[in-house]
């Protein structure tokens, strides 16, 4: 068998290179996102209309607030960042330009199925919830620190500090429940209520007790998540945040 030629074997070299070059150079990098998880339900169905309206890959990572706000500081740099409207402006200098507001998510009661559901209407309501209760299940993010707020505005802290159960997560809160016992009492954001239908959502705090969270998107420097950003203002994307229980 005749042996190739330089010019052959510098053919065939391309040839195995092209998969590898078109790799590298022939789409654009994924979009880095960083996000608040009460938002998830929402911005999970947007990023999947941007993919197919536009072909691009997008990467998620979920995190709470105060999690957001270490992986920033610790020189973690997304694409596009969407968190409470309070983080996006504590941290001016680290973002491109002014943040896009999202919408805000409420608070939320929930109990596991079969255990006790209390009407809670207003102040009195709560605290007989809480006393009638064996934990109180709350996370250490965004929501939790309005429930300590609300704990301490109506005097019950000590009484929900001796029955507490803390979570990182607001899906860790949903998992203690669907694993728990007895008269547990949950509070979480309704976004993440809503995710877990095999819980019994008791419904919104009542107006007079209600903690809202407004969320805000912001691309930050480099111009990758500018395209997602401007999708993201759009009525497309507004459609999905109303549908997951974001509001305006």
């Amino acid at each position: 068998m005749p042996r190739a030629g330089p010019s052959r074997r510098r053919r065939r070299s391309l040839l195995a290179l092209s998969p590898l070059l078109l790799a590298a150079g022939g789409a654009p990098a994924a979009i880095r996102v960083l996000s608040a998880g009460a938002v998830e339900p929402g911005l999970a169905a947007a990023i999947a209309g941007f993919r197919a309206a536009t072909g691009r890959a997008v990467q998620v990572a979920y995190a709470t607030a105060p999690q957001l706000r270490e992986r920033l500081l610790a020189g973690e740099r997304p694409d596009l960042l969407v968190a409470p409207t309070s983080l996006l402006d504590a941290l001016p200098d680290r973002l491109a330009g002014p943040p896009l507001p999202l919408g805000r998510v409420g608070i939320g009661v929930v109990v596991r199925r079969g255990a006790p559901a209390p009407m809670i209407r207003d102040a009195a309501g709560l605290r007989a919830a809480v006393e009638g209760a064996d934990a109180v299940v709350f996370n250490r993010a965004s929501t939790g620190q309005a429930m300590e707020r609300l704990f301490a505005r109506l005097g019950l802290a000590a009484l929900v500090a001796a029955k507490a159960r803390r979570y990182a997560t607001g899906a860790a809160v949903m998992q203690h429940l669907l694993q728990g016992h007895g008269a547990e009492l949950g509070f979480g954001a309704m976004t993440e209520i809503g995710l877990v239908p095999a819980l019994h959502a008791l419904g919104p705090l009542p107006d007079a007790l209600q903690s809202y969270t407004a969320y805000g998107a912001a691309a930050l420097p480099g111009g990758a998540g500018e395209a997602l950003l401007q999708f993201l203002a759009g009525p497309e994307a507004r459609r999905a945040f109303a549908a997951a229980g974001i509001e305006p």
